[in-house]
């Protein structure tokens, strides 16, 4: 009893100190790197769009969507696992939102909400390979999204010069300070009338095409 009670206050302290801990981190690291933006198109994006990005790619994607698009009113879909907490908390403190759910966890409500988000003309953040993967893998929710409300998907990919890789199953990228952050935005594409299987092989590909 003892136990389960020293657990929960570990934990209640982790989900309010880790965000603020990471949040502060990013900004630091950030201030610290260059940034260059390559684009595969002329024109301003228009929302509403979906962001489509590696998991392993979380840290440096989030942060350059917001400087690229000079906002941070985006939802992003994130595991409602307890690490998905955390980084449901670190999005609010940048000024983004969270979807609770995933392709294993409450993904019915996820989805729908994901809805709601693409009517209300806001952009919609998606890891195709999470939330465990495999790397590099593509689920089904984001074609899904895309072909139900006719909303074109953006690949973003980051390419830091220098940067920590960690042995987990997404490789999660830590760019170094003062390195240089090279981010990939593709040219905006439909999946409309696909078979759910060609349309995730397209998407791969496009992901695949600057990913670390």
């Amino acid at each position: 009893m003892a136990t389960s009670w020293i657990k929960r206050i570990k934990n209640s302290i982790l989900l309010k100190v880790a965000p603020r801990v990471l949040y502060i981190f990013i900004n630091l690291l950030y201030s610290t790197c260059k940034k260059r933006f390559h684009t595969e198109f002329e024109d301003e994006l228009s929302s509403p769009i979906i962001v489509a990005f590696w998991h392993g790619e979380l840290l440096s994607i989030l942060k350059g969507y917001m400087l690229y698009r000079k906002s941070a009113n985006i939802y992003t879909m994130v595991s409602e696992h307890k690490d998905g907490e955390i980084i449901a908390r670190v999005i609010s403190l940048f000024g983004g939102y969270a979807i609770r759910g995933s392709s294993t966890r409450g993904g019915l409500k996820a989805l729908r909400e994901s809805f709601r988000v693409v009517n209300k003309k806001r952009d919609l953040a998606i890891t195709p390979d999470g939330p465990k993967g495999p790397r590099h893998s593509v689920a089904d929710g984001v074609v899904l999204i895309s072909q139900k409300k006719k909303v074109p998907i953006v690949t973003f990919n980051c390419k830091p010069s220098a940067y920590w890789q960690f042995g987990s199953w997404d490789k999660f990228v830590i760019p170094k300070p003062f390195s240089t952050l090279d981010f990939y935005i593709g040219k905006p594409f439909y999946l409309d009338d696909l078979p759910i299987q060609e349309a995730k092989e397209i998407l791969k590909e496009r992901l695949m095409k600057n990913a670390v």
